[in-house]
């Protein structure tokens, strides 16, 4: 079996992926924000659109979007210093 060489970077990466991301205080009212829009456009979606697998997989998809939204908050801020 052979193997790939990791890079230092890769490692750095994937050890930010896999690790607990504890919210900021400042954090967590951005998570709230983008639950509360995506909630408002999945019950938009359920009024405008027909029962259906689409419908299903679009409200599926914006699940998939929040939780991206989130880990993309979670990962790559960082805690602002006190001015």
């Amino acid at each position: 079996m052979s193997t790939y060489p990791i890079s230092d970077e890769e490692s750095i990466k994937i050890g930010n992926y896999f690790r607990y991301h504890a919210p900021l205080e400042e954090q967590q009212v951005k998570y709230e924000q983008i639950r509360r829009l995506a909630k408002e456009l999945a019950l938009s979606l359920l009024n405008l659109c027909p029962p259906s697998r689409e419908r299903s997989i679009a409200l599926t998809e914006l699940e998939t979007s929040v939780m991206w939204a989130n880990a993309s908050i979670a990962r790559n801020e960082k805690p602002q210093e006190n001015k």
